[in-house]
C-alpha cells in the first residue's frame, strides 16, 4: 500500500511540477502509438485502425516507453512493444500478426537552432535509436524471432511544461530464427509523454514518504 501510494504521488507532481526542462537528471513516462516494429499488414497510420465494412481488418498496437536523462537531452531506457492485427477478409480468409518486444531505448534532443532545424519555440526535434529481443509472428505467413533495431526522426511538441505530443518516423528491422530470417519496414508512430523533474519530484516524494511513515507509526 505505501508503495502504491508513493508512486501515485510521484506521478502527480510530475504532472502538476511548475516548470519542464529535458535536463540531467529527470525522467520521461509514455507511450507510442503504432506498430512499433512493422506494420506492412495495417494500412493505420495511428496504431488504432478498425475496419467498418464486413470482413474488415483492424490493427491495435502500443509502446510503453521510459527514460532517464543522463545528461542535458540525452536520455537512456526502455522501451515493451505490443501489437496485433488482423487483414481484411478474402473470400472468408484474413491474415493474423502478432508482434512483442523490449528494447534498450535511446534519444537526444537537439537544441533550438541546432542543425538549423526547429518550427517552434513550443517543439523540439529528437533522434531515437533502439535495440532489443522481438518478434513478429504472422499465422501462415512471415515469422520471425530475433534481434530487432530501429532509428529515425521525430518531433515533440509540447502542449505545457510537462506534457508533449510527438511524432516519429521510424525505420524498424527484425532478424533472427522463423521462416523468415529478415523482416523490415518504415512506419509513423504518434505518442504522448510526461517529463517529471528529479529535484523537486524527489524532495516532495521524500516529504510524502514522512508523512505516510508517521501516519503508520
Amino acid at each position: 500500500m505505501k508503495k502504491i501510494l508513493l508512486f501515485s504521488a510521484f506521478v502527480f507532481l510530475g504532472l502538476t511540477s511548475a516548470t519542464a526542462q529535458l535536463q540531467e537528471g529527470n525522467v520521461m513516462l509514455g507511450a507510442d502509438l503504432g506498430n512499433g516494429l512493422l506494420n506492412k499488414s495495417s494500412s493505420g497510420i495511428f496504431g488504432f485502425n478498425f475496419g467498418l465494412n464486413d470482413g474488415a481488418g483492424y490493427s491495435v498496437g502500443i509502446n510503453p516507453k521510459v527514460g532517464y536523462f543522463v545528461k542535458d537531452n540525452f536520455m537512456l531506457g526502455g522501451i515493451v512493444n505490443l501489437g496485433f492485427s488482423k487483414s481484411a477478409e478474402n473470400n472468408g480468409v484474413s491474415t493474423k500478426a502478432t508482434s512483442y518486444g523490449v528494447q534498450a531505448l535511446s534519444r537526444y534532443y537537439l537544441t533550438p537552432n541546432e542543425a538549423g532545424v526547429n518550427l517552434t519555440k513550443k517543439g523540439r526535434f529528437f533522434l531515437e535509436a533502439n535495440a532489443g529481443f522481438a518478434g513478429v509472428n504472422i499465422k501462415d505467413g512471415p515469422t520471425t524471432n530475433g534481434f530487432v533495431f530501429g532509428a529515425g526522426p521525430g518531433y515533440s511538441y509540447f502542449l505545457n511544461n510537462h506534457v508533449a505530443l510527438e511524432g516519429i518516423i521510424k525505420y524498424n528491422g527484425l532478424v533472427g530464427g522463423g521462416n523468415t530470417t529478415y523482416q523490415h519496414s518504415i512506419g509513423l508512430n504518434v505518442g504522448v509523454q510526461v517529463f517529471l523533474f528529479s529535484d523537486t519530484v524527489k524532495n516532495k516524494v521524500d516529504r510524502y514518504e514522512e508523512e505516510i511513515e508517521d501516519e503508520m507509526d
